[in-house]
């Protein structure tokens, strides 16, 4: 289901607004159970429509009055089995979509005043799971220009290893370059091109078999892609992409004729992760890279990604808290996995 698709489903523009739309958890479960069943409550156990018993002490539980059966809201979201209130759980949803550079979890603990920081902590995480969907489309078709496809390594200063990526992770990047209509008062930068969709992955290394990989799994078949002439992307001709390779050479000049949009991906993504979250982990990586990418996408539509992400939640799996931590979980990649 779309969620953005429903005009009944208010989103709040304000801090006060949100007080007033949110106030306790019954609002809260009010909206989860409008954005299930548009047209009223459906048991899932014997198949009728109904009105069902609201038990004020479990709001987030619906009883349905012919089979008694029960119902819960938060089932196949990454709400499920949480016991922290549903008010909490809007908060963290609004406050993540919201602000726009986002949150660390000890800011997000601070603000709601929560007693654990690894309550805020899996929070977030278990929103950040609800940002990729499973059926994610290939970027690259359409009205677009051509497609930016790089890699890069992320991570911070290692000393005493000498130069070279000790211990940095290699990230994968493809965004699409569209352009501005003729006489738009921006056409003046970059040429009139700016970034449409973006797709970010970890990657094992520059190999060909990995970034095509990568390639075809985030980019549509056809599409043209431009790249740096690496030899690790010769095979894009072969697999149907219309492939120009540059050859950068070291010179900034060429890179920002040619490649300057998937720079400055790179750029902002490297800043946001030293200035919100002070820097992450290699385990948790590509959950923030999910988040970048989310919000990245969602930029030009800033008070939709609410209910986006309410929708996206649904029927993910979301990670516990023991399996953050152990290393089992393993955050998904748009398009599929290509650790």
């Amino acid at each position: 289901m779309d969620v953005l698709a429903r005009p009944d489903l208010p989103f709040p523009k304000s801090l006060p607004e949100f007080q007033r739309l949110f106030p306790d958890n019954r609002a809260c479960a009010a909206y989860l159970e409008a954005s299930k069943w548009e047209h009223g409550f459906i048991c899932p156990h014997c198949r009728t429509k109904n009105n069902p018993i609201r038990i004020s002490t479990r709001p987030g539980v619906l009883r349905c009055r012919l089979c008694s059966k029960e119902t819960g809201l938060t089932v196949g979201t990454v709400m499920e089995r949480s016991h922290t209130p549903l008010s909490t759980w809007f908060w963290a949803a609004y406050l993540v979509s919201s602000q726009t550079p986002g949150m660390s979890a000890v800011q997000f603990q601070r603000q709601l005043g929560l007693s654990r920081y690894e309550t805020a902590f899996q929070i977030l995480h278990k929103l950040r799971a609800g940002m990729v969907r499973s059926d994610q489309d290939r970027i690259g078709g359409g009205r677009v220009s051509h497609v930016e496809l790089d890699e890069t390594y992320v991570g911070g200063r290692v000393r005493g290893k000498g130069r070279g990526p000790h211990d940095k992770i290699l990230v994968a990047a493809a965004v699409e370059v569209r352009r501005r209509e003729s006489g738009s008062a921006l056409n003046s930068r970059k040429g009139g091109r700016y970034a449409g969709r973006l797709r970010l992955a970890i990657v094992r290394d520059r190999s060909a078999m990995t970034l095509n990989e990568f390639t075809m799994n985030a980019i549509a078949p056809g599409a043209k892609i431009i790249t740096d002439d690496w030899a690790g992307y010769t095979d894009l001709k072969r697999l149907g992409y219309r492939h120009k390779a540059v050859a950068e050479r070291g010179d900034p000049a060429v890179a920002e004729k040619h490649l300057p949009i998937v720079h400055l991906v790179f750029s902002g993504l490297k800043n946001w992760l030293i200035g919100t979250h002070h820097g992450v982990s290699p385990q948790h990586l590509q959950a923030y890279l999910n988040e970048f990418t989310f919000r990245f996408n969602r930029r030009f539509y800033p008070f939709n990604t609410f209910r986006s992400l309410l929708g996206l939640a649904g029927n993910a799996e979301a990670p516990t808290y023991r399996s953050l931590y152990s290393g089992e979980w393993r955050h998904p990649i748009p398009g599929g996995h290509v650790r």
